[in-house]
């Protein structure tokens, strides 16, 4: 029996649920998303609660059952408060720099700067020249954003260097023993 699957979903007021067919679209005061359910799970929406249920008991049915909830509770909260992930640039000379609220230059060591430029529905926040903040309603895009800034310079072990996410914990190794 799937857990998180038969949570009900509370859709807090100006929160709007559509369904056609096996297309459902969140509208709030954020933006829109939409997402195709399975066929073997369906939603219902009363009373301000969104409620999914499995067509059998088989393992994959129940495992989609879980994941559905999960992906219409994240529209519901992109749409309603937005997601935010945040990076910190770790380094000498390590900077980031807005070009707009859609477009990043970062300066991570390399011999030029990196240009990044954000998807639909993404934007960029830098308070200050060592941290990024990645907003938008799509949590799985934010996500995505967050992590292709981070390869630009993953945190190395050693000084701990890097493009790294708030609060991320790097382990570091011990240099060269000396004589």
């Amino acid at each position: 029996m799937s857990r998180v699957g038969n949570a009900p979903i509370t859709v807090p007021s100006g929160v709007e649920i559509s369904v056609s067919g096996l297309d459902v679209t969140v509208k709030g005061p954020k933006g829109t998303l939409e997402h195709t359910i399975p066929d073997l799970v369906s939603l219902t929406v009363e009373d301000g609660k969104a409620t999914v249920e499995r067509a059998n008991d088989e393992r994959q049915t129940k495992a989609l059952h879980g994941l559905t909830r999960s992906l219409l509770n994240n529209m519901i909260i992109g749409v309603s408060e937005g997601f935010r992930k945040d990076l910190e640039i770790v380094g000498v000379g390590y900077r980031a720099n807005a070009k707009g609220k859609d477009a990043l230059e970062l300066a991570l060591g390399f011999s030029h700067s990196v240009q990044v430029k954000a998807p639909d529905g993404i934007e960029f926040d830098v308070p200050e020249p060592t941290k990024i903040g990645v907003i938008g309603i799509d949590k799985q895009v934010v996500g995505q954003v967050a992590a292709e800034i981070r390869a630009y310079r993953k945190p190395e072990p050693y000084k701990g260097k890097g493009v790294r996410y708030a609060g991320e914990r790097i382990i570091r190794k011990a240099g060269k023993a000396g004589k």
